[in-house]
């Protein structure tokens, strides 16, 4: 089992929610990553998500989030952060989420040790498969950022010499016929 998880969360069908499977995806299809790391384009797990924590030492999560700023803005958060409040994860099929499911993992015991997310402010989140603009513009960022936490617990990526297609599958137009 990995010893570290990178997880997108977020629901594709509402434009910028879909920006954490939008990283996930772009993250594999753009660096190489030891066999101690797993990304994981999760969707919208509501309290599965447990299950995805289970067994980890550390785990990166990108989400969108809530907050005060301009669409697009990138934002840090700890696992103090998360399971305290404050900014919150876009509300949609994916609640209850995050914070419900560290709380749960610490009552039973078991949670990983070392909890981060990043995520960016939506300009929108209503139905639809295409990031703004804005948060399309963010997603650099938030690999880098992503980057950063595995180089942090340690893990070293490496960049691949020819990016492979992220298989963004729900960006593309349904086939005539």
């Amino acid at each position: 089992m990995a010893r570290v998880r990178v997880l997108g969360i977020g629901n594709v069908l509402n434009t910028d929610d879909g920006v954490g499977p939008f990283t996930a995806r772009t993250l594999v299809a753009g660096w190489e990553l030891p066999p101690e790391v797993e990304v994981l384009d999760a969707g919208t797990p509501g309290l599965d998500l447990v299950g995805l924590l289970q067994g980890l030492s550390a785990v990166v999560l990108v989400d969108a989030v809530q907050d005060r700023g301009a669409p697009g803005e990138v934002r840090r958060l700890d696992r103090a952060q998360l399971v305290r409040g404050g900014q919150r994860l876009v509300t949609s099929p994916h609640e209850p989420g995050l914070r419900e499911a560290l709380q749960l993992m610490e009552f039973q015991g078991g949670a990983p040790a070392d909890v981060t997310l990043w995520g960016a402010i939506p300009a929108c989140t209503t139905l639809g498969t295409a990031l703004s603009p804005a948060m399309r513009g963010a997603v650099p960022a938030l690999i880098e950022g992503v980057l950063s936490e595995l180089r942090r617990l340690g893990v070293e990526a490496r960049r691949r010499a020819v990016p492979s297609d992220p298989d963004i599958w729900w960006e593309r137009a349904p086939a005539a016929g």
